[in-house]
């Protein structure tokens, strides 16, 4: 194998790493112990990027070893490079120490209720780092993160799947829609008004045929691709939807949406907890994993 040749610019690293050690010290001694080298070995490296660079850099002044004014220059211009070195180093160093954890999830359950209550997780494991990502709702055999958030009926092949949470729906409109449409005396009624729906029209045909309106075999409507744009949509005064209430919690509690019903529309489909099947999860994972399932509870 042909040996590379060192170009003729490049300086003895070892040599600069000793040079920049004395400078800083101002000790051949001190610069000896940092390096864990002997004092010898440091003058002898001194000595070697002297030759290299064909400037003195240092002079004996008594007994002690002193820069020059070529050798002051040349530590204020190399101290900034290992200023740079020592802090991104620092930081790989950080980065490897901190457990790094990816968790994909679908937008609404995400801002409506994953987001609001991190903190509390990130407070108690503070040597977690989190990255979130959006689940390709469509397609979660994509899905490459450590945990995920999925909708549907937990039977995805190579994932262990756990109930997180009821994926039952209510409906809701703002007080200013249902003051514009109102009064709404039975839940018949929404029959009457207009709907937005999320992801699917046929929802609100299982929901308004469940409460007693058999007649309804079609529903129009603005027709939405997941639950954040059906929450806008609704927020936006555009009609009622049904949308989960633990998702909307803060809309609720807040006044900004009300539940027009209790009735609950339960088709089968729920939020899991999703990691593969075929691997053990870190332990950074292990941990928001278990986090996640105590806090169905609050769910």
């Amino acid at each position: 194998m042909k040996k590379i040749q060192q170009l003729s610019d490049d300086p003895p690293l070892r040599a600069v790493r000793a040079f920049e050690a004395f400078a800083r010290h101002g000790s051949v001694s001190t610069a000896a112990q940092e390096l864990d080298i002997t004092p010898s070995a440091v003058s002898h490296q001194l000595q070697l990027l002297e030759s290299f660079v064909q400037t003195p850099l240092t002079v004996r002044s008594g007994r002690s070893l002193v820069l020059t004014d070529e050798g002051r220059d040349y530590y204020r211009s190399i101290s900034a490079a290992f200023s740079v070195l020592r802090s991104a180093t620092g930081f790989v160093r950080e980065r490897s120490s901190r457990r790094q954890i990816t968790i994909s999830l679908i937008p609404l359950f995400g801002m409506g209720w994953f987001i609001p209550r991190l903190h509390d997780f990130l407070s108690a494991n503070e040597d977690v780092d989190v990255t979130v990502l959006y689940a390709n709702h469509r397609n979660y055999r994509s899905d490459a993160a450590d945990l995920s958030i999925r909708f549907g009926t937990g039977d995805w092949v190579g994932y262990t799947s756990t109930p997180l949470m009821s994926g039952a729906v209510v409906p809701v409109c703002t007080p200013r829609f249902l003051q514009r449409y109102g009064p709404l005396r039975k839940p018949a009624d929404l029959a009457g008004v207009p709907l937005v729906h999320d992801e699917d029209r046929s929802t609100w045909v299982n929901w308004l045929q469940s409460v007693g309106a058999r007649h309804m075999t079609r529903v129009e409507g603005p027709l939405f691709e997941d639950g954040q744009l059906t929450l806008s949509a609704a927020l936006a005064d555009l009609g009622a939807t049904l949308l989960r209430a633990p998702l909307i919690s803060r809309e609720l509690a807040s006044g900004a949406l009300r539940k027009l019903f209790d009735h609950e529309l339960d088709d089968g489909r729920h939020y899991y907890l999703c990691w593969r099947a075929d691997a053990e999860l870190p332990d950074g994972a292990q941990r928001l994993a278990n986090w996640l399932l105590a806090s169905r509870q609050s769910a």
